[in-house]
């Protein structure tokens, strides 16, 4: 799988990687916070967005080779930046790091079928991370507890907010090809922000 992904390719996913874990770094602190909290909390922010978002990623691009096109991540260095400085000034993740090219001419069905597979990996992702939730309850393992929690609440983030049927974004796409599983995915995503960031 790793031929798969080109050596710029894997420097693009790092580099928005990192951005957008300090972004939602970012969201979690509050006043008063420690050096210590802060460091666990972007350390599990990178886990769970770099889980989130890089398998989001390849979900599109190997979704697309599945069809027969070539499709490559690549980053967008000023949406980055915007996405820092919006969690730094306002508390509000916009995570627009940058988008997986098709090379070729997609059918909508096909176009559709790619935009929803990012969508649907992070629905999957928050059942998993829901499970450490649990777990760590269970357990009264708090390290556990965190990282279910933040993997939900970013999960449901990225899912939400790829889903919007605007722009470039997943939610468009899928709207054009199936109105039914757009629906579906988008009712998905967002009781699942709602909840975790409600209940959680």
């Amino acid at each position: 799988m790793l031929e798969r992904i080109p050596q710029r390719e894997r420097r693009d996913l790092l580099i928005a990687w990192i951005a957008i874990a300090v972004a939602f770094s970012l969201i979690y602190v509050r006043d008063g916070i420690s050096p210590g909290m802060f460091v666990l909390i972007f350390a599990v922010s990178l886990l769970t967005v770099g889980v989130g978002f890089v398998l989001h990623e390849l979900a599109h691009k190997f979704a697309a080779m599945h069809f027969g096109y070539w499709a490559e991540f690549q980053k967008d260095n000023t949406m980055l930046v915007v996405a820092v400085i919006l969690a730094a000034l306002a508390g509000v993740v916009f995570a627009a790091p940058g988008a997986t090219v098709i090379y070729g001419s997609t059918t909508k069905r096909e176009s559709g079928i790619i935009s929803a597979a990012g969508p649907i990996t992070n629905l999957v992702l928050c059942a998993v991370f829901f499970a450490l939730f649990l777990a760590g309850g269970v357990l009264n393992v708090d390290v556990l507890l965190l990282i279910g929690l933040m993997g939900v609440q970013i999960n449901a983030m990225i899912a939400t907010f790829n889903l919007l049927p605007v722009s470039v974004l997943d939610g468009r796409k899928v709207l054009a090809w199936n109105p039914a599983v757009f629906g579906v995915l988008f009712v998905a995503s967002l009781a699942t922000l709602i909840g975790a960031l409600m209940f959680l």
